[in-house]
């Protein structure tokens, strides 16, 4: 989820040992062991408030207030379902740092303001760090749900046991209860982008400074369907009330630097200018330019609208819990 911006000249050459930057300065390229290291307090405060998430989460289940007892009323006792508000808990944090790292990386890679209040270098570390740390929050996430699984078919041998809740939580469509089976396969839709993405940035040396920078740009399609995989199946954000709202609204800074960054990139080459010519492949190109910065014009306007309507997608809270049950496979 790294995002960096370079000379347009490093378009034509690989990258070499050290990088040249904007206006001359020349620093080593940051390599994924060194990443590793500085990444250790960044992780180290992601499991700090991981914990604090799950102990609220344990603190309202335990006290009948959770939102999740309300969707699931079969899981009223966080004595035996902690692994799932564990899960949850590190679904949330990794939420809260992919939107850490995509803010950096839009920031980084569009205008951005006239003064930053830390170093740039600084910043790319920052960005590179978190992204890290939020593709080890997305793997606890999916595998603190797989215990949780394993944990709840008792009824199943030990080898089916762990078949099912691997098959349940990495392979795409094979989770088949309720609002699962869509929001499940985007959960791992998001995970399955989010590191090969990720890790390319350290290998961009070989297969080439535009071609990493090309396929970079989907790193905002993981952030979508993490936070789209939330809205569906997240249960704290179940209901129509304000902890959805306040999810809705905490994308529209997200979608203003997106629009920013496409009308404005930091890259001379990736601006729009006019239409090339009359060639076709460059007047394909601009209008393709044209529309990503029309699509997220639109998105600015689209999540004004959700927020001022309050047509959010929320459900309404039921009178009566609802008489829910876990999905389960019958033993072969």
């Amino acid at each position: 989820m790294q995002r960096e911006v370079t000379p347009d000249h490093e378009d034509a050459r690989p990258v070499a040992a050290v990088e040249e930057r904007p206006g001359g300065q020349v620093r080593p390229r940051a390599d994924l062991r060194t990443d590793l290291r500085a990444a250790l307090p960044d992780a180290a405060a992601a499991v700090g408030v991981t914990l604090a998430v799950f102990v609220f989460l344990y603190v309202r289940m335990r006290s009948g207030t959770s939102a999740t007892v309300a969707v699931m009323p079969f899981m009223d006792d966080p004595d035996t379902f902690w692994m799932y508000l564990l899960s949850q808990a590190f679904g949330w944090s990794g939420l809260l740092w992919a939107y850490g790292t995509v803010m950096l990386g839009l920031l980084l890679s569009g205008p951005g303001p006239g003064r930053l209040p830390v170093s740039r270098p600084r910043l790319e570390r920052w960005h590179r760090t978190t992204s890290l740390t939020t593709m080890a929050l997305m793997v606890a996430h999916a595998l603190m749900f797989a215990a949780e699984l394993v944990r709840y078919e008792v009824a199943l041998p030990w080898a089916s046991r762990l078949w099912s809740a691997f098959a349940d939580t990495f392979v795409p469509g094979w989770y088949d209860s309720g609002t699962g089976r869509l929001a499940v396969p985007l959960g791992q839709g998001a995970l399955y982008l989010a590191v090969p993405l990720g890790l390319l940035f350290y290998v961009r040396h070989r297969i080439g400074a535009g071609t990493w920078r090309r396929m970079h740009r989907f790193v905002i399609v993981v952030y979508v369907l993490s936070v789209w995989h939330t809205l569906l199946y997240g249960t704290n954000v179940w209901y129509g009330e304000w902890p959805r709202t306040a999810l809705w609204l905490l994308q529209l800074p997200v979608a203003v630097l997106l629009v920013l960054r496409l009308v404005r990139p930091a890259r001379r080459s990736e601006r729009l200018g006019a239409p090339g010519g009359g060639r076709s492949v460059a007047v394909a190109g601009w209008t393709a330019r044209a529309a990503g910065r029309l699509a997220a014009v639109a998105v600015v306007v689209g999540l004004l609208a959700v927020v001022l309507s309050g047509h959010d997608g929320g459900r309404p809270r039921p009178a009566a819990p609802p008489a829910t049950t876990p999905h389960h496979h019958e033993p072969e």
